[in-house]
């Protein structure tokens, strides 16, 4: 009984210590929160005095690091009895989930309230509320959230994207004056590009949740999910003269969303709104910020079982420290820190007071997952001719804690994602199959949903997304329980290859172009076939590679064989270059992949997200040189030094003039190779380059069209959209831009532009009728996207010009659109 009393003494003492060295956030930075913008480090730096100075009740957790080598952390706030047993509140969550062995107490657990913070890296008040709210959680001093905090464990992620928050913060705090100006007319207000709402890529990581393309996105998920939370709010900022909006969401809201997901986001509304009243604080809800695409802050928590909310303060990259709204108030950070703050405690504690239902219904949602309650389809198989394609689809599902396995029988039907028919399952060598019946069933059944069900077409972003036509892979989703096993067993494994001769590679996936790179950067040379051969009684298809001892260095065979390991290709020795059939290696038909330096055009003019995904894709994916250029530097480049200049999508005003674009024709017709992306070719088809925008013959010719109701407008403007939905292009796969693919593509089309098929050049993807497969396209974009050229390849003097009027590589997850992109950099004009 002494020992007893002896340690509650000391650790009244330990307690009292520790409380009297918390610091508010004025105390610790040195000035008030809104008076100066905090950088990244000293936000970390405050994290980490809180969690010194009450380690009873907040523990900090590294778990990763960005491109630019700043920390991502995280915070677990709530009371000294709930922190001290953090891993088993952990671990009995996912068994609530029915993940992990046991089953899990929902009597004694805590509701998990996860908040992001500062995810676009200019909309910077959130990570200034976030000190704010740390303070006030950690704050003995404040009985309420003492109350709050029994009942919920808060996990706080300050700064989901650190170096693009820096980037803004670094800029404005050496662009203001002594005193901030709030005349928005002032350059504080105007960010230079491109700005500080991407991370160090240029990518928007509000969209890849699901995809994780990026390192913070992979390393902060894979936290996540080692959590799954009742409750995620996403915090960010809109357009200065908005003002707050918070859930309840807008539609269209997926059909897989429960009542009580919709029903607990309204009692999060309310009682946000009874703080906002109180202060005489403007706000909106249901209206603007849907739910469904899967990939946002909001909706990934939602399929895997969360509360998952966006809020939106006015403000963003142009209010700097205070501005004047159009309606003459002036818009301050502190305001703006505020209003987060104030719905950030009032999510937590209205998960605290409801967080037995939030619990009991947290545990339901997993259950009928794993009784595929209200999922049509109760199995989904893939199947592709190269394991690479499937190990990429494995990958994505093992980062989403999706189960699969191979299938105990083949004999099935399904509807096949590439005819659209119900038809009998056909394998093509390699597959994978996943089960509804798991507890991530509503995850997968979004990702792999065949059509979106789209109930409100005024959509956010994409409206479909599936992964057997992102992933270029067959795939059957089928209506029957299948039997699956719970293993997924590899091929062959790559063996190297020994020949005096040369090796062959084959072309079927991105893998292969990965190859190239790796051998040209270590300066081995590199043929292909144009058309298909025979040699030992073995058919390869076009753009099969060819390696020959001849012209290249010592040691190129063990070069080879590191690239086959590396990238899971398996090569084919040849003692001889005469061909059972087809042209032997000596033939014209056999073209040399020549080494190329690569420049893309990047800054002022060109989409930042456009030239980031390049950029990203060269770097981090592709893994093969790129110079970036900034396009207003292009006039004193001297592009003979380049082989390949990429123009993502952007307006390049710049190059609309005679001058700019001849030259860029001089380029091409000196031997160089440019592509175009996007809106960069309307630039080009503005200029006089041989390619023209398909003119819309359906225009309504009826005298009274221009007459329209006013409050018909939104209807009027969706009938012209298409946010993003998945076509079929008819491919000319005999064309190197199309090696490695069947005679199809599937594209996400994002606009209602398509353009005159090329009289001298290759319509190499071209749109006819009937291409339309999922997605909400607007009746009047529907009706002329058709009979129109997406890809194509046109000739110039020596070199050649490649037009994608789609983005084949979108956000880099689109990665069926690799290759094609891999076949423009290094086939195409050889």
């Amino acid at each position: 009984m002494k020992k007893l009393l002896l340690s509650c003494c000391l650790t009244a003492v330990v307690y009292g210590l520790s409380a009297q060295g918390l610091q508010s956030p004025e105390q610790f930075l040195g000035y008030k929160i809104g008076q100066r913008y905090t950088r990244h480090h000293r936000i970390v730096d405050y994290f980490r005095a809180v969690a010194q100075a009450r380690p009873d009740m907040v523990k900090l957790e590294k778990y990763g690091e960005t491109n630019e080598g700043r920390e991502l952390l995280l915070a677990f706030i709530s009371s000294p009895e709930n922190s001290s047993r953090l891993e088993a509140i952990r671990t009995n969550n996912l068994q609530l989930a029915g993940i992990g062995s046991g089953n899990g107490a929902a009597e004694q657990a805590p509701a998990i309230v996860w908040l992001s913070y500062n995810v676009h890296g200019n909309e910077t008040s959130s990570s200034e509320a976030a000190l704010m709210t740390l303070y006030a959680l950690a704050d003995p001093a404040n009985t309420q959230t003492k109350e709050w905090l029994k009942n919920t464990v808060v996990v706080m992620d300050p700064c989901i994207n650190p170096d693009g928050r820096d980037r803004y913060v670094n800029w404005f705090n050496g662009t203001v004056g002594k005193n901030a100006n709030a005349d928005p007319i002032a350059r504080e207000h105007t960010e230079p590009w491109p700005g500080g709402r991407s991370n160090h890529y240029n990518f928007d990581l509000n969209r890849d949740w699901a995809w994780q393309t990026q390192v913070e996105s992979r390393q902060r998920v894979k936290k996540y999910n080692q959590w799954l939370p009742q409750v995620h709010v996403d915090f960010h900022e809109q357009g200065a003269n908005e003002p707050y909006y918070f859930a309840p969401a807008a539609d269209p809201l997926h059909e897989a969303i429960t009542p009580w997901q919709r029903d607990f986001q309204v009692m999060i509304g309310r009682n946000n709104a009874r703080y906002f009243d109180q202060n005489g604080w403007l706000f909106f809800t249901k209206e603007r910020f849907d739910l469904l695409y899967p990939s946002y802050g909001d909706t990934y928590p939602i399929y895997n079982g969360s509360i998952g909310m966006t809020f939106e303060q006015g403000g963003g990259g142009r209010s700097g420290l205070a501005i004047v709204k159009s309606d003459g108030d002036t818009l301050t950070l502190l305001d703006r820190a505020t209003h987060h703050f104030t719905t950030g405690l009032s999510t937590i504690e209205t998960a605290s007071k409801n967080k037995q239902k939030l619990i009991d219904e947290y545990r339901r949602y997993f259950a009928d997952g794993r009784d595929a309650r209200g999922s049509e389809y109760k199995a989904y198989v893939l199947t592709s001719r190269d394991e690479n394609k499937i190990r990429s689809v494995i990958g994505l599902l093992e980062q989403n804690g999706i189960e699969y396995g191979t299938l105990g029988t083949k004999n099935f039907r399904g509807f096949n994602y590439n005819t659209g028919k119900d038809e009998t399952y056909a394998d093509e060598g390699y597959h994978v199959a996943i089960s509804a019946y798991q507890s991530k069933s509503i995850l997968a059944r979004v990702l792999m949903e065949p059509k979106t069900v789209v109930t409100d077409s005024n959509t956010y972003d994409i409206t479909a997304w599936a992964i057997p036509y992102a992933y270029g892979v067959r795939g059957y989703a089928v209506k029957e329980k299948l039997d699956i096993t719970n293993q997924w067993k590899a091929g062959n494994t790559v063996t190297g290859t020994s020949s005096d001769y040369g090796v062959l590679i084959p072309y079927q996936s991105f893998s292969a172009a990965q190859t190239i790179a790796y051998l040209l950067k270590n300066h081995i040379k590199v043929r292909f076939a144009e058309k298909p051969f025979s040699y030992g009684g073995k058919t390869y298809d076009r753009g099969t590679l060819i390696v020959l001892r001849t012209g290249n260095p010592a040691g190129w065979n063990q070069v080879v064989n590191e690239a086959a390991k590396k990238f899971n290709v398996q090569p084919v020795a040849v003692q001889t270059g005469f061909m059972d059939k087809g042209a032997d290696f000596g033939s014209p038909d056999v073209k040399t992949i020549t080494p190329l330096k690569v420049a893309v055009l990047s800054g002022e003019q060109v989409s930042s997200l456009g030239a980031g995904e390049v950029w990203h894709f060269f770097e981090q994916i592709l893994d093969y040189p790129v110079t970036v250029i900034n396009v207003s530097d292009l006039s004193r480049a001297n592009l003979k030094n380049f082989q390949v200049l990429i123009m993502p999508d952007g307006s390049y005003r710049s190059l609309s003039d005679k001058a700019g674009s001849d030259r860029l024709k001089d380029f091409v017709r000196g031997g160089g190779k440019l592509i175009a992306i996007d809106n960069a070719i309307s630039v080009l088809a503005s200029a006089d380059w041989g390619i023209k925008a398909k003119e819309d013959k359906n225009e309504d010719k009826n005298e009274y069209a221009n007459l329209k109701k006013y409050g018909d407008r939104e209807t009027q403007y969706i009938s012209n959209t298409i946010p993003g939905a998945i076509y079929k292009l008819e491919l000319d796969n005999t064309h190197p831009l199309a090696f490695g693919y069947p005679d199809f593509y599937f594209t996400l089309k994002q606009d209602g532009g398509v353009f005159d098929f090329l009289k001298e050049g290759w319509n190499v993807g071209v749109m006819k009728k009937e291409a339309y497969i999922t997605g909400f396209t607007g009746v009047k974009v529907k009706n002329r996207l058709k009979d129109g050229m997406v890809f194509g390849v046109q000739d110039m003097g020596s070199g050649s010009v490649v037009y994608f009027a789609e983005d084949p590589l979108f956000r880099n997850f689109w990665e069926n659109g690799r290759l094609l992109f891999s076949n423009a950099v290094f086939l195409v004009g050889q």
